[in-house]
Parts: structure tokens; sequence; C-alpha cells
């Protein structure tokens, strides 16, 4: 049967995954869900047999059903090729009595490689299938790692164009050098003056906005999406779970069907929200553990049931997850409301005329699948430090948060359930507070080189990608204000 996607906030439109991909965003500001979750049709055993571009296959053609297979399977072998530095593209690591999935392999070394990879793949087949003649602008707001990500994806891809708006102080020093040193004809990049919401909320408001549609239009262009509110970003992030569990289980880490525990280091929810999906979908985890840095509004939600972005903005060491409006947990709050998309848009609505939203009682119970807790920065260096003395092994900054929060977790509850930790980024990226966690005496140095201690005393070598940024020159030296992202658009489209 095929699956449709509709809005979480209520329109009646019903669209195919090609076109919910081509969309990005729903007409009326919603993200796109499917009309259901299906079940896997294929055994833990079998996926256990499977390297990953067969799990990536078996697991996406439930959701993406008007691809035809020759399609799907074409787009996923030029996805998951030599891009990434192992064949087994995200290998699990077992470090004590933890299992680290590293999804940090890909060119970009962080885990929106794992989906930004195939998704330009996946939006060039969907404007063939919908006859699409317009030229698609993806337009992005990151945090520092989806950015990059998707201007190496989408760089120079014909048919396409790719701006991205990152917090102009609010990335890496190593995030921002990735992102501006950026080739490619199609692609920008512009730091705004304002943190990862300014932008996330200016980038939503560009792609509602009808007059600018319009002026498009007139032109040939039609907006699109990289951020994880694109459907085809969720959809493979699914697929790295099943891989995950059945590598424990040819490794006779697990028996076929014992449960595990998932801990996602958490911002704009989309990350553990495909956890949810594949638990949905049959995979046996057991609890979804959603861990939050300093800017712990997902924390106070799990912890209370109520959603309040009315707080002070923390610059953190994990920058990633400096995020106060975690857009993908409009998904789940759609899920556990019955799928009701006017209880859904109310939320929303109070949500951006109040800052805050309160889940009803009912609601609540159903988030029993999750835990929620935070890190604060002092325990995520901590973590990194204990990590490497004890076992060599070192982590980034975010990693660490979920490495901190399940130990928590575990203090907390005595549960020894066998356990998956997502590392969503190499070390490389964050060396600077990687490596002052290690030993603070490399506070004061410089992030590249630092990086050569770091390969030194991790026994690692620098990745391809840190490695050519050193001396790659700047091709992007633009910014703007948080309410000049409009004309932003319009300049970079008159080029």
């Amino acid at each position: 049967m095929d699956i449709f996607y509709g809005s979480t906030r209520g329109n009646q439109e019903r669209v195919s995954a090609s076109e919910a991909i081509l969309q990005g965003l729903a007409k009326d500001g919603g993200l796109f869900v499917p009309d259901r979750l299906p079940v896997f049709d294929r055994t833990a055993k079998e996926f256990a047999k499977m390297n990953y571009q067969d799990t990536a296959y078996e697991v996406m053609k439930l959701l993406l059903t008007d691809f035809t297979e020759e399609e799907l399977k074409d787009c996923i072998q030029k996805a998951y090729d030599e891009k990434f530095d192992t064949p087994s593209i995200a290998p699990v690591r077992k470090v004590g009595e933890s299992y680290y999935l590293e999804l940090f392999h890909g060119k970009t070394v962080a885990f929106k490689d794992m989906a930004l990879s195939i998704l330009p793949h996946l939006m060039t087949t969907a404007a063939k299938k919908n006859h699409v003649k317009n030229e698609i602008v993806i337009l992005t707001a990151t945090s520092g790692d989806t950015g990059k990500a998707a201007l190496e994806g989408f760089a120079d891809v014909e048919g396409t164009r790719i701006l991205v708006f990152y917090p102009k102080n609010g990335v890496s020093a190593i995030q921002e050098r990735q992102m501006v040193t950026q080739k490619g004809k199609n692609t920008r990049v512009i730091g705004i003056h304002g943190n990862f919401d300014d932008a996330q909320t200016g980038v939503k408001q560009l792609f509602a906005d009808a007059e600018l549609a319009a002026w498009m239009r007139e032109r040939g262009y039609q907006f699109s999406s990289a951020n994880s509110i694109n459907i085809g970003r969720l959809v493979p992030q699914i697929v790295y779970y099943v891989y995950a569990y059945a590598q424990l289980l040819r490794e006779h880490e697990i028996a076929s069907g014992e449960g595990i525990n998932v801990v996602v280091p958490t911002g704009n929810f989309g990350n553990i929200l495909a956890a949810y999906y594949a638990k949905n979908m049959g995979l046996p985890i057991r609890k979804l553990l959603c861990a939050s840095n300093d800017n712990k509004v997902l924390y106070d939600f799990f912890a209370t049931g109520i959603y309040d972005k009315n707080r002070d903005f923390v610059l953190t060491t994990s920058p990633s997850m400096d995020i106060l409006v975690s857009s993908n947990l409009e998904r789940l709050i759609y899920r556990i409301a019955g799928e009701d998309a006017q209880k859904n848009a109310a939320l929303m609505q109070s949500l951006g005329r109040e800052g805050k939203y309160a889940v009803t009682g009912e609601m609540e119970k159903q988030l029993s699948d999750f835990y929620g807790n935070y890190a604060t920065q002092a325990e995520c260096a901590a973590k990194i430090r204990n990590l490497y003395e004890s076992f060599g092994y070192v982590i980034d900054t975010h990693t660490a948060v979920a490495a901190a929060v399940y130990d928590k977790y575990r203090q907390e509850t005595a549960d020894e359930t066998k356990t998956v930790i997502v590392s969503t980024a190499s070390p490389f990226k964050f060396t600077k507070s990687v490596m002052a966690a290690i030993d603070k005496k490399y506070r004061d140095e410089e992030d590249f080189a630092l990086a050569d201690e770091l390969a030194k005393i991790g026994k690692m070598q620098i990745p391809p990608a840190i490695a050519r940024i050193r001396t790659a020159p700047v091709v992007h030296d633009i910014q703007c204000g948080k309410d000049e992202m409009k004309e932003a658009v319009k300049e970079f489209l008159l080029q």
C-alpha cells in the first residue's frame, strides 16, 4: 500500500513522498507526516546479513512508496559510496559496556552526512517524477553541521541552488571554516546576527511568504528545504538505527528480539524522532533517552509536559544543540495528540504567540517511551576525559552530552539494558573543547594546531575534511541581520 503525507497542522493536502520531499514544508506551515507507519517486512536476522546499502533500501522503500526500486536503489548507491571512510558506513564501537554508533564517517564528519548524502539524489529524482521545471532553491538554517553537509550534497547539482544561514557567533571555528570555504557556483553561505533559533524562524517565515513565493515563481524558482523538517531527511535517519541493531545481533552482542536502549544528543529532535519511528515500525527499542545540554528545553518538557522557550539562550561547547525551538518535536506532538491536526496547530500557535505550550495529561502518558535529562558543560568535559583516560577513546562534545546523560539514567534506574549511544560528530570538529577537556593546558591553543595534537594522543588520522579547510580560501564572507534574510535571498537569486 502506498504511503501518503499530510500536514501536522491540518489542511487536507495529501501528497506522495516525492511531492513532500520537493515541498519541504507543508503550505500551512506544518510538517509532513506519513498517514501511517508501516511495519518492517524483514526480520532482525535478515537485516543482520545486509550491508548498509541493502538495509537502506529495505527500510526506505516502506515510506518512499512512489519511488521505483530502480530509482531508490540508484539514489542509495550514489549516496553511500567512497565518500564514507569505512565500508560499514555507520560502525558500532563497543567501549566499556556501552556501544557507540559512529555517524561521522562521511564527507563532513558529522551525522548530517547520513541523510544529506542522499537527499540531493532523492530531490532531483522527485523533480523529474513530478515534471518540475523550476530551479529548486534549497533554503537552510544551520546550528553548525546541517549547513556544511547540505552544501556538500547540493554543490553544483544541476537544477538547484543552495543558501545556508548560520548564527555568526554560534558555531565552532572549524564548523564555520567548513562552510565559508565551500566551493560550488550554486552555493551561498550567510552569517546572521542572531542565534540558531533566529535563523530557523527566519527560514520558516520565508517559506510561508506568499509575496516571495510569487516573486520566485515569476523568475522560475521554488523553495525546498534540507533541514530535518524535510521528510527526505528524516526517513534515511531511520536506517542507521536498524543497521546498528543488526550489527549488535551479527556480533552476538544481543539475541534476536532483545530490547535495547538508545541515547541521542538532541537539539532539533529529528535524530531521536527517527529512532522513535524505528521503534514504532518494529525495532525492539525499549527506552529513548533524550540528552540535552544547558539549553534544556526538552529536558524540562519531558519532566513537566510544558514546552517553554522563554529562557536565556546559552552558548555551549556543543553548539549544534544550542536550540530552544526543536522543530521536529511537532511531529511527536501531532502523534500523541491522536493525529489531531487542529489540536496540534493550537499548540504550535501558542508556541508562536506566547513562546510555550502545555500538553494534556493524556498526551503526557504517551511519552513513556522517552527519558529526558541534561548534562552541563563541566559534566561533558569530565566524560570526555574519563573515556579517554579509561579506554583511549575520544568523543566529541555532543556525544559527551549523550554519554553523561546515560550515566545519570543508569544511576537513577539501575537499568542494565544494552544501550547504543549515538555519536554524532568527529572530535576533530570541536578540537578546542575536546582537548581542553582532556587537559586544561590545551585551552588557549588554536583549533587547527590542536587537530595535530588530537591525532597524536588519540592515535587517529586527521579527517580529509578537516585537513582540507586549513588552507582553503574563504569563498563566502557575507553577514546580515535576522530581519534582512528576505533581501539576502532575492539578492542571491538575482545573480
